[in-house]
């Protein structure tokens, strides 16, 4: 019965993207209505598109599984760091002043704003190699995940079909409609992800295997008193390293400050801000409230593993098959979850597509052909999204078992090269120098290579592989830093004074 209620649900939800691509193709007819929504997206669009572009699938299974089985209930905070810091914070510091400059300097995409806001068209070329080379790897990461539960669903079914499905979906409804039809279709898998998380967590917190709220904390304790601390006890460097990238990262990643170009209004902002820090609390924390379960349905091995098979990502899928197999309303329950993980990964695959192929279409063949015509741009966008969808399906098949941590590390390369120049291009007025920018740009990515190199030479790839969210935070720290200083050093002093003395 199970399947047949999975076939049903997932045939629905097919329909329905596909319509809504079909829909929206007439609004995606040249390149600012297929990138941007014509700059017209009101506030609950915009909030969803980016809270269900933050949050995969491999949030849901990777990460909340490990770091609920690692850290317990304080993992919570991760997801409240996201809300907080990824969500509310970056809307009030960033949507406004990326709306108004990149209407003033009519950028379309991160790599434009840095040319035009640095005068350096080679910056927007290698800007724009940044995203399609690091985001590549980020979005195989998407489809993690995935795979574990449809193949518990369909008894053993490849995780391949399930991520050929999810690519195919994409692909379809994203070449149709662009950004509208992606941040409609956002909507509806943003309204099935809060309905999926909040059914699950009461669900689960019913199950006699956790026994409610105040149960579930005397039985962590009763495992280990640090599962309860939610300061991450003897796992709290980790939690708070985590918390920086997840949350922090978000601020320099082009597929998210995508979302604060697109926004119709100022008055708009102001929605969104809330709406998109509500989802981010309902999707974040519920995520990592139900991998810190993991320890009262799964036994620990001799090493304090998981004793399962996949290990941590299989935390929340078994999880999750243990407590809804049986019976009819929890088959229901457990497709709607299935549904939820399908929308994650869609909604967050079609951002980072468009913010690539963007790259490629408007920032790399645009500066080396800026006579393309309109109808020839349009086509190039559409046709690298498909592109840029089979690469990452043909990433994600390979056999690599460190895929979070290679989301890490693209995660780092990209917020990394991006986030310095960008918050100081927004409020560095004249102060920032082009190689100011410069620095911040080949410094995020070049801390990333270098940590990577030292601690494979001294540990091995082994240990230096699980350090990929510490490099990722340093390289951040990195741009930030050293935009500012290489200012100084040239000329950026001089325009200090000049505009003081303007003043």
């Amino acid at each position: 019965m199970i399947q047949i209620v999975a076939v049903i649900a997932i045939v629905v939800f097919t329909l329905v993207c596909v319509l809504v691509g079909a829909w929206s193709s007439k609004q995606a007819g040249n390149v600012e209505g297929f990138f941007l929504g014509g700059r017209a997206m009101g506030p609950w669009l915009s909030a969803f598109s980016y809270g269900t572009s933050y949050f995969s699938a491999v949030i849901f299974i990777g990460y909340a599984g490990m770091f609920g089985w690692l850290v317990g209930a304080g993992s919570i905070l991760i997801g409240v760091g996201n809300a907080v810091i990824g969500c509310l914070i970056a809307w009030l510091v960033l949507a406004k002043p990326t709306r108004r400059m990149t209407h003033e300097l009519g950028a379309s995409t991160m790599p434009e704003f840095f040319a035009a806001r640095f005068g350096g068209p080679r910056m927007k070329v290698y800007a724009a190699l940044i995203i399609f080379l690091f985001l590549v790897p980020y979005a195989a990461g998407v489809y993690k995940g995935l795979g574990t539960l449809f193949s518990a669903i369909f008894g053993g079914a490849p995780a391949s079909l399930c991520m050929l499905i999810v690519a195919l979906l994409t692909a379809i409804y994203l070449v149709l409609g662009g950004y509208i039809a992606t941040a409609w279709n956002d909507l509806i898998q943003g309204i099935i992800m809060i309905a999926g998380i909040i059914i699950m967590v009461v669900l689960l917190m019913g199950r006699p295997e956790v026994g409610g709220p105040a149960e579930m904390f005397e039985r962590l304790r009763a495992i280990d008193p640090g599962l309860v601390s939610f300061t991450g006890g003897s796992m709290r460097n980790t939690l708070f390293i985590n918390i920086m990238l997840t949350s922090f990262g978000v601020w320099g990643m082009p597929q998210m400050v995508h979302k604060y170009y697109a926004i119709k209004d100022e008055r708009s902002i102001k929605s969104a801000t809330v709406i998109s820090t509500v989802f981010a609390v309902i999707i974040g924390c519920g995520a990592y409230l139900v991998g810190s379960m993991g320890r009262l349905f799964i036994a620990a091995d001799a090493n304090g593993m998981p004793a399962i098979e996949g290990g941590y990502d299989n935390v929340v899928p078994t999880i999750l098959m243990q407590a809804l197999s049986n019976g009819v309303l929890p088959i229901i329950v457990l497709c709607v979850i299935m549904l939820l993980l399908l929308s994650a990964s869609m909604s967050t695959l079609s951002a980072l597509v468009l913010s690539s192929s963007s790259a490629v279409t408007i920032d790399l063949i645009g500066t080396l052909k800026p006579k393309l015509s309109e109808k020839s741009r349009m086509l190039g966008m559409r046709w690298f999204c498909v592109v840029f969808i089979a690469a990452s399906f043909i990433f994600a098949t390979m056999n690599i078992s460190f895929i979070v941590n290679l989301m890490s590390f693209s995660w780092g390369v990209v917020a990394g090269a991006f986030i310095g120049p960008f918050l100081w291009g927004l409020y560095g007025k004249k102060f920032v120098t082009k190689a100011g920018a410069w620095a911040g740009l080949i410094g995020g990515p070049a801390t990333v290579g270098i940590l990577l190199t030292i601690n494979i030479a001294i540990s091995g790839f082994g240990v230096a592989k699980g350090l990929a969210p510490v490099f990722g935070v340093t390289a951040m720290a990195v741009s930030v830093v050293i935009v500012p200083l290489v200012s100084l050093l040239t000329g950026g002093r001089r325009a200090m004074q000049a505009d003081a003395k303007a003043s």
